[in-house]
């Protein structure tokens, strides 16, 4: 039996995420070369136009329990704006979904690009015990870096 490309990335990609302790990338790879092997491929083009959006879904489930358990309450709201670390930590909620937002619009319209963010998160969490933000977070940040980049090249030119 020969292995294909692609099913070689996927089990380099597994290994990866084990060794450099990121599970949601082992498990994804894991996923998708399940999928392959059981001949199901007609679902990958599902899969990449739909996915983020599922994975944004659950996301924000996710964030949201609390409000429906019944853990954070008015009375946990009124110190956000009423107090600077408050106000701060709004802004940067804000600032973080905006900024996720333009690392989404980049990761549509460059999605190769996801292979860099991947290999760099992982450099990230082997070489500088850091912990993985996912790739739209990281798709932002490198968002940010090319527009400043950008500037200061026009800048001196």
């Amino acid at each position: 039996m020969q292995v294909s490309p692609g099913e070689a990335v996927l089990v380099i990609l597994i290994i990866i995420g084990l060794i450099g302790r990121s599970p949601i990338l082992a498990t994804a790879a894991s996923m998708l070369l399940m999928l392959k092997l059981a001949s199901l491929e007609r679902f990958f083009p599902a899969v990449e136009r739909r996915g983020m959006e599922m994975g944004l879904l659950f996301l924000t489930i996710a964030v949201l329990v609390p409000f429906a358990s019944e853990k954070i309450t008015v009375k946990d709201l009124i110190p956000l704006f009423t107090t600077l670390v408050g106000v701060v930590a709004l802004t940067g909620g804000a600032l973080a979904t905006y900024l996720n937002g333009k690392g989404l619009d980049m990761l549509r319209a460059e999605p190769h690009l996801i292979v860099g963010l991947i290999v760099g998160s992982i450099i990230g969490i082997v070489f500088f015990r850091g912990i993985p933000v996912g790739p739209l977070m990281a798709a932002a940040i490198t968002t940010l870096l090319l527009k400043f980049i950008y500037f200061v090249l026009r800048f001196f030119n």
